[in-house]
């Protein structure tokens, strides 16, 4: 039974995080608000999530997930990243981006490009996305939520979201209109960015 859990925008209330936390950890998959429109969750570790997701998306198996992070303290156990890069991922997160880095050994094989062995990591600018990762203690799984034969920048509202994946997911979080572009995806991968999508957030910056 998926449950509806209205959470304010601005100060998430922490006994509803932590419910959202639980479940997380126990398996469940989730739908939350980012800076960027809402997403499709789950704990890090846990591949009969991942497949759910999979199956509610009708992904490839070669499908690039992200890794959410709350902040950079623990990028450098995920991903390689130099100096230069760093500083730059640094001065535009949190924000609507995802950066392609290469995976370090600690990331599951399930979440990495198969070929380039990659990843990608963001940092969402949302209060409840933020909640949520503090009180987890690592990052997420993520991946936007298009469901198959929706438009990219078509949006759904919680309560349509939930009618659609109703039984599918188990919980999905209200967190009012938080936007519907897709993130500006930079890879960084080759020692200078290169833009791979334009989405929101300003770009230049990489140009």
């Amino acid at each position: 039974m998926t449950q509806l859990i209205e959470i304010h925008p601005e100060n998430p209330q922490p006994r509803l995080i932590s419910q959202i936390v639980a479940i997380i950890r126990n398996g469940g998959v989730v739908v939350y608000p980012t800076d960027s429109g809402y997403a499709l969750g789950c704990h890090i570790g846990d591949k009969r999530a991942l497949d759910r997701i999979r199956q509610i998306r009708d992904l490839e198996k070669n499908h690039n997930f992200t890794l959410v992070c709350r902040d950079l303290s623990e990028l450098a156990f995920y991903a390689r990243v130099d100096n230069t890069a760093f500083r730059m991922i640094k001065n535009n997160t949190p924000g609507p981006y995802t950066f392609i880095l290469r995976a370090t050994a600690e990331v599951p094989n399930r979440l990495k490009h198969p070929k380039k062995k990659t990843i990608g990591i963001r940092v969402p600018d949302n209060a409840i996305a933020q909640a949520i990762l503090e009180a987890l203690g690592e990052p997420m799984m993520n991946t936007s939520l298009i469901l198959p034969g929706q438009d990219e920048g078509s949006v759904l509202a919680p309560h349509e979201i939930f009618d659609e994946l109703d039984g599918r997911v188990d919980a999905v979080i209200d967190g009012g209109y938080c936007g519907h572009e897709e993130t500006t995806v930079v890879d960084m991968t080759s020692g200078y960015p290169e833009i791979i999508r334009y989405g929101a957030g300003d770009a230049t910056v990489f140009e």
